[in-house]
């Protein structure tokens, strides 16, 4: 076993198995620069390994898989004025965001606990997606004045029945049962097996049929499921006020769970609202690499912008929960600035195919 980062990623050689651990339980394993950059070197170096033939992403301390991207790190060198180390983090965590999306081995992630952010990105891209019973996916950024970026461009408007753009538009939570209704997760096996099935990939055994012993029925589902009809009825309309005028009537005909979605909403940055459901709408067109380039190009604008810092402020720094969005209402918001942000920024572009 090998270690990088200062310890906060280790990579094992385990027979034919590349197994990573990401290993910063005390910061839910969130992805350093340092972590994304070790972590791209060393699946480059198995891609070219023969004896390598399939990799494992877990990890450590059993309430994380990985919490996302360092965001408080983004806002102290945004802050501090440091735009070559943010710019470096962004291009690093997305470059290695596709290159899992594109990996030519079997790829496998072992999710239990939190799963959000750049720990959905380095694992949902990936062929193998074990979700364990203690399983938690959201990706929340539109509640911090950013959007859902590493590749949920691509992802999210490809789930069925519009429940991608009500996980993009409202951040919320889902556990294991609905993740698997909807393809987020491919099996559900119990974390305590995880050790087991690692060793079955170690020792050679083709990946579905060591998953095979371990699988488990999928848990209960929630309102992902149950609200199917809801959602896609409320979620399908063309802008965020009308997402909100059909939630805000199905509250007035008794649905508790549309008030409530409609509540969450409202607490969200009204500027990344509307970026989400314009990323619902070009995604469905557009391949990983060309949805992470947008990406690119969305968070290159946002870090010029106010959003990004109130909400990381607001719910990172201070703790307050009290973000000052600006513009503060729906109807304030430049939709032509919104859609003229996935155009080229003037900044220079990685290449992310």
């Amino acid at each position: 076993m090998t270690s990088e980062a200062g310890g906060e990623i280790l990579f094992e050689r385990r027979g034919p198995l590349g197994l990573v651990t990401l290993n910063r339980p005390k910061a839910l394993n969130a992805l350093s620069l340092p972590m994304i950059r070790a972590m791209h070197a060393q699946l480059r170096a198995w891609e070219e390994d023969d004896s390598i033939s399939r990799v494992a992403v877990r990890g450590a301390g059993g309430r994380a898989f990985c919490a996302g991207g360092d965001i408080r790190r983004i806002y102290e060198v945004a802050r501090a004025g440091d735009e070559t180390e943010l710019y470096e983090i962004w291009a690093g965590e997305y470059g290695l965001v596709a290159y899992v999306g594109r990996y030519p081995k079997p790829y496998v992630s072992l999710i239990d606990g939190i799963v959000m952010g750049g720990g959905v990105g380095i694992s949902l891209h990936g062929e193998y997606r074990v979700a364990g019973a203690n399983y938690s996916f959201a990706m929340p950024e539109v509640g911090i004045g950013l959007f859902p970026d590493v590749g949920m461009t691509h992802a999210l408007p490809r789930l069925p029945g519009h429940t991608g753009f009500y996980l993009a538009l409202t951040g919320a939570r889902i556990g294991a049962g609905d993740a698997l209704a909807v393809g987020l997760a491919t099996h559900h096996v119990p974390g305590t097996d995880f050790d087991a099935l690692v060793d079955r990939l170690a020792a050679g055994v083709a990946v579905t049929d060591a998953i095979a012993p371990h699988a488990a029925p999928p848990p209960p589902a929630g309102s992902l499921v149950s609200e199917r009809a809801l959602i896609e009825a409320c979620f399908d309309a063309e802008t965020v006020p009308e997402v909100l005028e059909r939630l805000d009537a199905r509250a007035a005909a008794g649905s508790t769970f549309a008030a409530e979605t409609a509540a969450l909403m409202r607490t969200r940055s009204p500027t990344s609202l509307c970026i989400a459901r314009e990323q619902m709408r070009r995604g469905v067109n557009l391949s990983l690499a060309e949805a992470i380039l947008a990406e690119y190009r969305l968070v290159t604008r946002l870090m010029e912008g106010a959003d990004f810092f109130e909400g990381v402020r607001a719910v990172i720094v201070d703790k307050d929960g009290k973000p000052a969005w600006r513009p503060a209402r729906l109807e304030e918001v430049d939709l032509d600035a919104v859609r003229a942000a996935f155009g080229p920024s003037g900044w220079p572009e990685p290449r992310f195919a």
